[in-house]
């Protein structure tokens, strides 16, 4: 079996367009300097360690609102633009001869709108100059700089400022009121965007994940045939977990298939120990504004750290699924002898690795393995002795190992 060539990561930045708009709409004066260093401290505070005391509203405040916009808004941007790559290639040229449609729910600075809108111009600007994006959030401070943020880029590429609509509502029963009808009015939705919102809903829910789940349920019907609800959240266990059992809720119901980053259908295997959790961390290339804030605050922002989910209710995947085919869900990790790593499947989240004697032209894949990446693996063995079969996985030297889709 032949090997796939590998190509070597490339870490992700933003376009010298976003960087552009990015530069002009920076924050007051007041918010420069150290006063802006302490506010990033304090934001990021409030999505770890200090996560309860995070208000539903929170952009709301000027000082979060200058650190958010600075510092939290490039890297966000990234994501969304990393995922919008990993859908499928026709993903854009499957949309019907109209306009696309994209519901951006729980928006805040338009982070998900203003990221499609420099993704579709450097990749199909005709789609840019039509694409019709309904942004909702609960919070008004944050919707009037989504729309700055809009019209800033569409001045920078010159073109109509007309896509955006921007409309508050609440986010935790998205079809009632004003946000409800508008909903309606604006599907069916070639994309639904969810960007670090999901998260925030239901906090003091008995079952956050299932309310939440209960949401994606009421949006399902408003998405295109083709469409797909893109859900990104941040890679805290606690966060990630939450997704992943949200994810059960909604495949267990049959409401919808996962496109990626799961590779299966089955309860999430990540949920059997507490102590796991799924999530991405992708290269990036730090703006320089960010690296110059990052060493005014001791911090390091130079991988871009996420969960998500890309829903879709036409069954297609990112790859076609087989039992030998896994999403490598750790680092690869070099021990004495051998290298390892988590893998997933629908066979569940075993530990496979290779004693470096076994390593071999066939099996020379592995050693570019790294965590988010789809590999193929012939065959994996596992050793029984005195009774017991071995945990971990071992790939021999005559096993073909293959890089199907890196990262």
């Amino acid at each position: 079996m032949p090997m796939q060539p590998f190509n070597e990561k490339k870490p992700a930045g933003l376009s010298s367009k976003i960087l552009n708009i990015l530069e002009k709409v920076l924050p007051d004066r007041e918010f420069r300097g150290e006063v802006l260093a302490q506010a990033v401290v304090n934001l990021s505070r409030l999505f770890t360690t200090a996560r309860p005391s995070l208000l539903p509203r929170y952009l709301d405040d000027p000082a979060h609102a200058a650190a958010y916009l600075s510092y939290f808004l490039p890297v966000n941007l990234s994501k969304i633009q990393v995922l919008l790559d990993e859908l499928s290639n026709d993903h854009i040229s499957k949309i019907p001869d109209r306009p696309m449609a994209v519901l951006d729910l729980g928006c805040g600075p338009g982070t998900g709108s203003l990221a499609l809108l420099d993704w579709l111009w450097h990749r199909s600007p005709e789609r840019a100059k039509t694409v019709s994006v309904l942004a909702a959030d609960s919070s008004p401070a944050s919707l009037q700089d989504a729309k700055r943020l809009w019209e800033a880029y569409c001045q920078e590429v010159g073109i109509s400022t007309t896509g955006l609509r921007c409309i508050e509502g609440n986010l935790e029963h998205p079809l009632k009121g004003d946000l409800g009808k508008q909903i309606v009015r604006g599907g069916p939705y070639d994309l639904i965007i969810m960007a670090n919102c999901l998260n925030e809903l239901f906090a003091t829910a008995t079952d956050p994940p299932a309310e939440r789940a209960a949401v994606i349920g009421q949006l399902l019907p408003f998405l295109a045939p083709h469409g797909t609800i893109m859900i990104v959240e941040p890679a805290l266990r606690q966060t990630a977990r939450a997704l992943h059992q949200m994810r059960n809720h909604l495949l267990k119901q049959g409401l919808c298939t996962v496109y990626s980053p799961c590779l299966h259908e089955a309860a999430c295997p990540a949920l059997d120990h507490p102590d796991d959790w799924c999530h991405e961390e992708r290269p990036w290339q730090t703006p320089p504004a960010i690296t110059a804030l990052d060493r005014d605050v001791g911090f390091i922002k130079d991988a871009l750290k996420f969960s998500y989910l890309l829903l879709r209710t036409d069954g297609r995947t990112i790859v076609p699924r087989s039992p030998q085919t896994f999403r490598v869900v750790s680092e690869l990790r070099e021990l004495k002898g051998e290298k390892r790593a988590w893998l997933c499947n629908e066979t569940g989240r075993p530990e496979v690795g290779r004693l470096d004697r076994k390593a071999s032209p066939h099996n020379e894949a592995l050693d570019s393995w790294h965590r988010g990446a789809i590999v193929q693996i012939e065959r994996i063995v596992r050793k029984e002795k005195e009774g017991k079969i071995s945990p971990v996985g071992r790939i021999e030297s005559d096993a073909a190992v293959q890089i199907i889709r890196p990262v």
